[in-house]
């Protein structure tokens, strides 16, 4: 006789069985994988060693001895001793490095206006649908890859020479004296060549950032009835707002530290009207004067800092929004 299991025995069998099956977990991780991984973050720390080593005895210690002996009469040899903050309340009353102060910040503000107003343009005109646009690009960034010092000298001798001898020619009468003779235009050329030097770097980020802008957006734009301009306002612009906020914030630091195209054109004249503070600070160091201009080195230091973090807080801000 054949027995017929039934249903119910066999949904219990199962059940039974279900319950009896071992629950499959993830395997522990065994001690080799372990050890690789350690292993790695070795070759993570062999890496960082080196560069951590050259920083700290190259910036850090240098930096650390500086605000050190800011707080001393040291000239730069022989013997020191502490003096507190009299520096410090030196320099917040010295006319000339006031007089520097007002220069950097005007020259750096008046160059990031005129940079990326210049850059911006070029670059809705390098974007848009024109011949040769890839080799305008190239020409574009030529003044990027020469030294600063070098372009300088060569402004020096326009400004000096061609420019005068121009100007007599066609009897433009101010300018038939060099403007690196004039206290009250001398900054003008140090505006040009800064600008002529820094449009490059502006240009190919403003590029990069209206590549980015989806051809849809226009298409749209001008189906509402958005003209050019329209759509430049309106459009662009605002596409483009996070990195206008980087090129403003990196230039306005960049333009704080001027110094060489300075050296090149004015070396700080007439007189000191176009000293920046980077010059003024070097300036005094090689003039006895290391503990006063290490102060304001500090000082300095002190607000390059605050930008940096101004411009951390504004552009993980557009980040965000993005």
């Amino acid at each position: 006789m054949t027995t017929t299991a039934s249903p119910a025995a066999s949904t219990g069998r199962t059940a039974a069985s279900a319950d009896r099956a071992p629950t499959t977990t993830a395997p522990p991780t065994s001690g080799r994988s372990a050890r690789r991984r350690q292993s790695v973050d070795r070759i993570y720390y062999l890496f960082l060693v080196p560069s951590l080593v050259l920083f700290t005895l190259a910036i850090t210690v240098p930096a650390l001895l500086g605000i050190f002996y800011s707080f001393t009469n040291f000239i730069g040899f022989g013997d020191w001793e502490f003096i507190g903050i009299t520096n410090y309340i030196a320099v917040f009353s010295d006319p000339a490095i006031l007089s520097s102060y007002l220069f950097t910040f005007g020259f750096a503000i008046v160059t990031v206006l005129l940079v990326n107003v210049v850059a911006f343009l070029l670059a809705v005109g390098l974007t848009a649908q024109i011949k040769a646009k890839t080799a305008l690009r190239a020409v574009f960034v030529i003044p990027m890859v020469i030294s600063g010092i070098v372009i300088a000298y060569v402004f020096n001798f326009l400004f000096s020479n061609s420019l005068p001898a121009f100007a007599t020619a066609v009897g433009i009468g101010p300018l038939q004296e060099s403007i690196l003779a004039n206290p009250d235009l001398a900054w003008i050329s140090i505006v040009i060549v800064t600008a002529w030097q820094s449009i490059p770097g502006t240009l190919l980020i403003y590029i990069a950032g209206l590549l980015s802008i989806p051809g849809e957006v226009y298409e749209a734009a001008a189906i509402d009835g958005a003209k050019p301009f329209r759509q430049l306002w309106s459009v662009t612009l605002p596409l483009v707002a996070g990195y206008v906020v980087i090129n403003v914030i990196l230039g306005f630091k960049n333009y704080l530290n001027a110094y060489e195209v300075i050296v090149g054109l004015t070396n700080g004249g007439p007189g000191t009207s176009t000293r920046s503070i980077a010059m003024t600070i070097f300036t005094g160091f090689t003039g006895g004067d290391y503990a006063y201009q290490m102060a304001n080195a500090t000082i300095f230091f002190v607000i390059a800092i605050v930008i940096s973090l101004i411009q951390l807080r504004i552009t993980r801000g557009k980040a965000a929004l993005a």
